[in-house]
């Protein structure tokens, strides 16, 4: 029996989603040689999120920080599996998403990874903002969307900075690789199994508002900026 897989979705306001994220995550763990538990951290809600995710039988975890790494740190305090995963509840795994983390891992030359990330649409404006955060993202040489990793390296590293209210993705993915160097770990992509992400942002703000507000991308790679954080993460459906 391979290692115990803990998912966690961090979730605020996200019955328009949230189903299709379990579906592909339900998926996933088909014929599977492992346990997958799936923990829904319920922030806020004031929708059907948290009935939609006791219907596919996750896990239930309040936190109404408005504040990721707090929110997902949750998630993993309640987690009893040996490698931790984690996943926005608008996205969408690949089917071979969990063999492929276990592949990986169990090779034993991996501390852990990120995925290949598709919008689920292109258009000009989504390819030009995409291409105007890139120089934030080259330098770390890691990959984003779904992070998994033993429990152990992510219990060793602290889990997410709570410091960060934006960009705590980023800061773990460097911290993580950074941890694994120590002991001549590398990096993972699942490159076969990328991860596909909704445009909400992008439908909320527009295809083009990160390339055409460089300032406001500035602001939100300091990670500090809760004006910033709000604006675009913990309140836009507040409502």
């Amino acid at each position: 029996m391979k290692p115990r897989i803990s998912l966690i979705i961090p979730a605020h306001n996200e019955a328009a989603f949230i189903t299709g994220c379990l579906e592909a995550a339900r998926d996933a763990a088909l014929g599977l040689d492992a346990g997958v538990e799936t923990i829904v951290v319920l922030n806020r809600c004031t929708d059907a999120t948290e009935e939609i995710a006791r219907a596919h039988g996750c896990v239930i975890v309040r936190e109404d920080a408005k504040n990721l790494s707090v929110i997902r740190n949750a998630g993993a305090a309640a987690a009893t599996g040996e490698i931790i995963v984690t996943c926005d509840a608008d996205s969408r795994m690949h089917p071979e998403s969990f063999r492929e983390i276990l592949r990986i891992l169990c090779a034993g030359k991996t501390v852990g990874g990120g995925a290949m990330v598709l919008p689920e649409r292109w258009s000009p404006g989504i390819i030009a903002s995409a291409v105007s955060i890139l120089p934030y993202l080259a330098f770390t040489g890691v990959s984003f969307g779904m992070f998994w990793c033993h429990k152990r390296d992510f219990d060793k590293i602290g889990g997410f900075d709570t410091r960060f209210v934006s960009v705590e993705d980023v800061d773990f993915a460097r911290r993580l690789k950074a941890h694994g160097r120590k002991s001549g770990l590398g990096w993972g992509t699942l490159w076969r199994a990328p991860l596909v992400t909704s445009c909400r942002k992008f439908d909320q703000f527009g295809d083009w508002y990160l390339f055409r507000n460089p300032a406001f991308v500035r602001k939100v790679f300091r990670g500090n900026d809760r004006q910033v954080a709000d604006k675009f993460w913990y309140d836009v459906r507040s409502e």
